[in-house]
């Protein structure tokens, strides 16, 4: 069986108003221990586009987490560990959710919870269906695997996040 992997701390601030939710970090990051980390995932160029950074994705890791926080801007995953083989969604196996409330209910500022792609959004959906107060979000993945949509037509659905940054 596969070994189990585990989802990075969040990445949060007292003011976060939107939290970006992926799944469980792929392999590249698991092994850099940095969100998205895979050079062909598209995250940076879609939440730089979202906060007018398109100069997000060649910044220092460390700088683009500041970056992030510093609008609003939070990270995490729906999954705390799993097992998985490799880094597609479809091959994660044993899941353990992550405590999504818990967290939602540490950030006062929170106006919405985007998942980035279909099984972050299947996973932590039924979690905070009944949070009125938030908007859910979901997203087109950032994932080189989720080759349907263009970067354009990807980052024009990230930009719906832009109106509860204000």
């Amino acid at each position: 069986m596969n070994a189990r992997k585990s989802a990075f701390a969040p990445v949060v601030a007292p003011h976060t108003r939107v939290l970006i939710l992926g799944s469980l970090p792929g392999e590249a990051s698991l092994a850099a221990q940095r969100y998205y980390a895979h050079p062909a995932n598209r995250f940076w160029h879609l939440v730089g586009g979202v906060i007018g950074r398109a100069d997000l994705p060649t910044m220092d890791y460390d700088l683009r987490l500041a970056a992030i926080l510093s609008v609003g801007v939070g990270l995490w995953d729906t999954v705390q560990s799993a097992q998985r083989q490799g880094s597609l969604d479809s091959a994660l196996r044993n899941v353990e959710a992550a405590p999504l409330a818990a967290l939602v209910d540490s950030l006062p500022c929170l106006r919405a919870v985007a998942f980035n792609g279909a099984a972050s959004a299947r996973i932590g959906t039924p979690q905070l269906a009944a949070r009125a107060d938030l908007a859910l979000v979901p997203l087109p993945s950032s994932s080189p695997a989720h080759a349907r949509l263009s970067l354009s037509e990807k980052q024009q659905a990230w930009n719906s996040l832009q109106k509860f940054l204000r």
